[in-house]
């Protein structure tokens, strides 16, 4: 099987690469800005290319496009807004024009989103049916981004990921979330009572082998744990791991303060489920926070 994967240095894209190469019959290309860095951190057998062509698409059985600037590195100045939205919405707009030129377009496309496209909600369960999204900066960056990837949808099946908040040792998330329970610093944000909606990276990466192995799975998709939890319930669970104390909270103006517009990713949340995926017989390795938790920090 032939793939073609953007945004392969990142988080997602890595592990799932580390996956893929496991079967000697994969070719694993990857499209990258920066060659230099992909040809250190990846495999020697992963082929790397800084230009995107009419062949490499028709070379492809599947292309898995997960690139796009981190939305949560940097506060949004106008600047880093632009960049957030460019970097996903211009590559996937030429990836699609080229499978509509295609003689031979792919079997499949899967492309990034995020739960962020339903904006901040209330605690009621949220399906991939659910449209009543709250318009704001992470909904209307990711509510383009699917509908331009969608467009590739007359030739060949599409799945969007709607991605939560991935659980990985070294990076992501919860390198950044550990480091004040690690120095007796940890708590809630604000009162805690927003949902997390959290997947561990291992359960990521089989869930995109699912989709490409269930050929009835297309459209949007929700990538999370069925088992969300508050904030509070989250900053508990990891001081617990941890043997650390949970003890102070954050408040929500001194976020505003120090990150602006982007606080809002930590003060509200969405409790989502990924019912396509327990429809279609996903079997979640780490279920439960603190069991996946214990895998990432005290393996």
């Amino acid at each position: 099987m032939n793939y073609l994967i953007t945004g392969g240095t990142g988080l997602i894209g890595y592990h799932l690469i580390g996956k893929l190469i496991q079967n000697k019959r994969n070719c694993v290309t990857v499209l990258t800005r920066n060659v230099n860095k992909a040809v250190k951190l990846l495999d020697e057998r992963v082929n790397v290319i800084n230009r995107l062509s009419l062949e490499n698409i028709e070379e492809a059985d599947i292309i898995i496009n997960l690139a796009g600037e981190a939305i949560a590195d940097k506060r949004w100045s106008r600047k880093q807004k632009n960049k957030i939205c460019h970097s996903r919405w211009l590559l996937t707009q030429q990836i699609v024009s080229l499978i509509e030129k295609a003689k031979s377009p792919p079997n499949l496309l899967i492309s990034g989103s995020a739960i962020g496209i339903y904006g901040r909600q209330s605690n009621q369960p949220i399906t991939e049916e659910f449209k009543d999204y709250h318009e704001e900066f992470s909904s209307t960056v990711c509510q383009r981004w699917e509908k331009i990837a969608s467009k590739a949808s007359a030739r060949t099946r599409v799945a969007l990921l709607r991605t939560g908040i991935v659980l990985a040792k070294e990076q992501g998330a919860l390198a950044k979330m550990s480091l004040p329970f690690r120095i007796g610093l940890g708590g809630k944000i604000a009162q805690g009572e927003q949902i997390m909606s959290w997947i561990h990276i291992e359960d990521m990466v089989n869930a995109i082998i699912h989709i490409i192995e269930n050929q009835t799975l297309h459209g949007a998709i929700n990538i999370t744990s069925e088992k969300t939890v508050t904030n509070k319930q989250f900053s508990f669970i990891l001081a617990n791991t941890l043997n650390r104390p949970c003890l102070f909270t954050t408040p929500s103006f001194l976020l505003k303060l120090m990150f602006g517009e982007m606080a809002d990713l930590l003060l509200y949340g969405q409790n989502v489920q990924p019912k396509k995926l327990k429809m279609s017989n996903f079997k979640f390795k780490y279920e439960n926070l603190d069991i996946a938790l214990k895998s990432l920090l005290n393996g």
